[in-house]
Formats: C-alpha cells, structure tokens, sequence
C-alpha cells in the first residue's frame, strides 16, 4: 500500500526502505471538460538545489530540454504534448545514490506549456498527482494527489525529495506560481533568457 500524503506531509523513504535507489517518479493529470481552442501541454521537470536552494547551474534543471543530469541521477523520459489515456503523463527516473554530494533537494515541478498564448492555467485541470514507485519491485510507494486547490497558477512545486542525516525523505509541497516555468526558473536561481 503506499502511502497517500496530503500537503504539507513529509515521509521517510530511504528509512523505511532500506537498499532503496532506484525510484520512478510518475506525474499525471487530465484536462477539465472544456475546450479552451488550443491543446494542454503540461510539463513535469526536475530541478537540483544546493544547499542555498538554487540550483548550481542551469545543468542541474532537467526538462525536456535537458533530459538527464550530467551525473545519470535525474532522468527525464520524453515530454507527453497531450496528457490524455491513464496512469502517468510523464516519468522521471532516479538513480538516489548518483544523486551529486552538492545537491539537497530534488524538486518536482509541473507547469503549462505556453499558458499565457493560450491562457489557461491549473484551475483548468484536475486529478493532477506525483507516485514515487521503487523500479526495482515496481511497488509504489507514495502518492500525492493534489486536489482542487488551484485556480490562476500556471506552474507547480509538486513536490521534493530532500536528504535528512544520510537519509532521503519527501516533502509534498503543492505549491503553485504564477508566470510559468520562467518563475520557477527565477524561483530556483536559474536565468531565462
């Protein structure tokens, strides 16, 4: 069974599963029943903060663009321009004990793919979730499901995973943001020319 977190919760991971390094990280959503003219385009990315929580450099902002770290810690699997079917919309895979000594956090982050052209925002999608499944059982071991709580927010800290005394732990976070991924960017020190 995993573990279901509401926000704000934070759990063990490495504690209560010890050998754990290998975990996928799923995020999924569906788009409300409306049509806005233009197709929703949701990203999932991964940003690695140092202990200032910002990221070193723009290396350590894995998206699409960027689809792994230098360290082959932080995997992304390929952007989903649509969202639609079950289960996971896009996967990022992580090897923990590659993760670089520098790095603190890892943060989860979703946001809408050119939302101001095509203004629309997370007030426009529902059963948006974060799953951290062990790859190697295949065994999930935490979900998130955000709820309804956003309205004008066009980007979101979903979540992170943080080291705590040698051991990773995860912090569900909900945290949205207006102006997109360049506030996250900014957010996470990253410059966006």
């Amino acid at each position: 069974m995993p573990i279901n977190l509401s926000k704000g919760q934070k759990v063990d991971l490495t504690k209560g599963n010890p050998g754990l390094k290998n975990i996928m990280v799923g995020l999924g959503w569906d788009v409300n029943a409306f049509d806005s003219g233009a197709a929703f385009d949701l990203d999932a990315a991964a940003f690695l903060l140092s202990d200032s929580g910002k990221c070193p450099t723009e290396k350590e902002f894995v998206f699409y663009g960027n689809l792994e770290h230098a360290s082959e810690s932080v995997k992304h699997m390929g952007d989903n321009l649509t969202g639609e079917g079950d289960g996971d919309d896009e996967q990022i895979q992580i090897d923990l004990s590659k993760i670089p000594s520098n790095i603190q956090r890892v943060a989860f982050t979703v946001t809408i793919y050119d939302s101001e052209v095509r203004r629309q925002n997370f007030g426009q999608v529902s059963n948006a979730f974060i799953r951290i499944v062990d790859e190697t059982t295949n065994v999930e071991l935490i979900r998130y499901d955000l709820g309804e709580d956003f309205s004008i927010e066009t980007a979101i800290v979903v979540g992170e995973l943080y080291r705590n005394n040698g051991e990773w732990k995860f912090n569900a976070i909900g945290s949205g943001f207006q102006g997109g991924l360049a506030a996250l960017c900014g957010h996470y020190g990253i410059d966006v020319a």
